[in-house]
């Protein structure tokens, strides 16, 4: 006989097992990073050329005055120079040959007046003095060099011509005699005339002898120099 179940009363399906869970797969290890290539070392940069200096600007030279112009300034310093001397003068400005007559003009500047004597001094040393002290000052206005020659009531052109003849003098002297003579010790500017007013003799010539003060002009025979 077969049974028959009972409506409403639904036979119990057996629950199914739960399926088991899948494990995990194991993750996979990472792989290894790949070294980093060392960077290649930067190239020293070049060095630069070094920049040239600038060449300095050449200072302009200054214009260099006019001859009347150093005249007058030279005249004005000297007339300066006198006042605060406390001396009475006249100053005359000119542009003359030098002594001799060789070489370019020279501002010459003519002291005129009484008793001036202490401007001349012994042997000339005291106009020495004042004439070197006139071209400084004339040489730091003007900027230049200026050659200058300060006489006083032509003591120079009279000593010039005295030392003309003493030289001329004493060479006929050393000619006769065949012996060197000393002349008294003088300023370089006296030596000078000495020297060239026998430069061109064929019987004498002449040297100079000692230092400083005492140098002075030995005229000799030239077949003995």
């Amino acid at each position: 006989m077969v049974r028959v179940q009972p409506l409403g009363a639904a036979a119990e399906k057996p629950e199914k097992p739960e399926k088991p869970e899948k494990p995990e797969k194991a993750e996979k290890p990472e792989k290894p990073k790949k070294a980093e290539k060392p960077k290649k070392a930067e190239k020293p940069e070049k060095p630069k050329k070094p920049v040239k200096a600038e060449e300095p600007e050449k200072p302009e030279e200054p214009e260099k005055p006019e001859e009347g112009d150093v005249a007058g300034m030279a005249s004005n310093v000297l007339k300066t120079l006198l006042a605060r001397l406390e001396l009475e003068a006249q100053v005359v400005a000119e542009m003359k040959p030098p002594l001799g007559g060789e070489g370019a003009p020279v501002v010459s500047l003519n002291v005129k007046g009484d008793d001036l004597g202490i401007l001349i001094g012994r042997r000339g040393q005291t106009l020495a003095s004042l004439q070197h002290i006139v071209r400084l000052i004339v040489a730091h206005q003007a900027k230049a060099r200026v050659p200058i020659v300060i006489d006083v009531e032509g003591y120079k052109q009279r000593r010039y011509d005295a030392l003309q003849a003493l030289a001329r003098r004493v060479a006929e002297q050393v000619k006769d005699r065949g012996r060197p003579f000393a002349l008294e010790p003088m300023p370089a500017y006296e030596r000078r005339i000495i020297h060239l007013t026998l430069a061109n003799s064929p019987d004498v010539a002449t040297e100079s002898s000692g230092e400083g003060e005492v140098r002075k002009v030995v005229i000799v025979p030239r077949k003995q120099r």
